[in-house]
């Protein structure tokens, strides 16, 4: 399963040692572009882990991870030079899960990134199945079961659920979803996707999972 990051540091070296080094790991790393709209392209990213520098144009560190804070759970690893114990305990206060001093050793970033990947989502499960609530996704042969039912999936429709099982917990923009239907489908329009998220939820209230997958206004789909 590939693990999405989202990398927010200014030092154009740094970022670019550490998406290499997290990549050839298998993590497909996006680094931020725009500093002053870093909640906008959390959402489109749709991350499952933050790398985020303290120090940064416009907005510090700090007030991102308080952003981030108020939609979103995902775990949030702070870089910084400033590591005396005010930072790190601001960090921490501020909604971070670790901190790590600059300069650091790509393999220890590495190290407590997959530590800390291990403790918020269950990768130690079978690697061919996303469970929730009772409802099992086979990854394998794109179908849903859930209690004595066994549910075939469109292309469409699978993709939309292992995107939102693989993010529960945490709101996924509808620019997330749609960019990837766009890896199998040539183009995907804001219509395409209504007209399949519509198809899925009567699916899934059909096999007795009504409300499985909620809308944030604004904001996108969210797996409780």
């Amino acid at each position: 399963m590939e693990t999405r990051i989202y990398l927010v540091e200014d030092d154009a070296v740094i970022a670019g040692a550490v998406a290499r080094h997290m990549e050839a790991w298998g993590c497909r790393v996006k680094a931020a572009e725009d500093f002053s709209n870093i909640l906008e392209e959390f959402r489109s990213f749709a991350p499952q882990l933050v790398l985020l520098d303290i120090y940064l144009p416009f907005f510090n560190g700090y007030h991102w991870c308080t952003e981030i804070r108020k939609i979103s759970r995902v775990p949030i690893i702070f870089l910084s030079s400033a590591s005396d114990n005010m930072n790190i305990v601001m960090a921490m206060n501020m909604g971070g899960d670790d901190f790590i001093a600059k300069p650091f050793d790509l393999e220890v970033l590495t190290a407590k990134v997959q530590a800390l990947l291990r403790r918020s989502y269950d990768f130690a499960a079978d690697p061919g199945r996303l469970e929730h609530r009772g409802a099992v996704l086979d990854l394998r042969d794109a179908t849903l079961s859930y209690g004595e039912e066994k549910l075939d999936l469109s292309r469409n429709e699978y993709r939309i659920l292992q995107v939102l099982l693989e993010n529960r917990g945490r709101t996924v923009s509808r620019e997330a979803l749609m960019q990837k239907l766009w890896e199998t489908d040539s183009f995907v329009d804001e219509n395409t996707l209504s007209v399949n998220m519509n198809r899925l939820r009567r699916k899934l209230d059909g096999m007795g999972l009504e409300g499985f997958i909620r809308t944030k206004k604004g904001l996108g789909y969210l797996v409780e």
